[in-house]
């Protein structure tokens, strides 16, 4: 079993709407998340998600 961090609040978030149609995609993701984070870290994938997207940022900026 693996080990389990510490809790702790994050200090910042993001926001993504999804539609009616990707909802149990999304609920299967949410339900491994643990998993997948192990795999890719949450930093990587939000600015994966930034670009897939055509969201402007700076990079500077968005893990102050």
């Amino acid at each position: 079993m693996p080990q389990m961090s510490a809790f702790a609040w994050q200090e910042g978030y993001s926001a993504f709407s999804v539609s009616k149609s990707q909802e149990s995609a999304v609920r299967a993701y949410v339900a491994g998340q643990h998993e997948h984070h192990e795999k890719e870290d949450f930093k990587s994938e939000l600015l994966q998600l930034l670009r897939l997207h055509g969201i402007e940022f700076d990079e500077r900026y968005v893990f102050e």
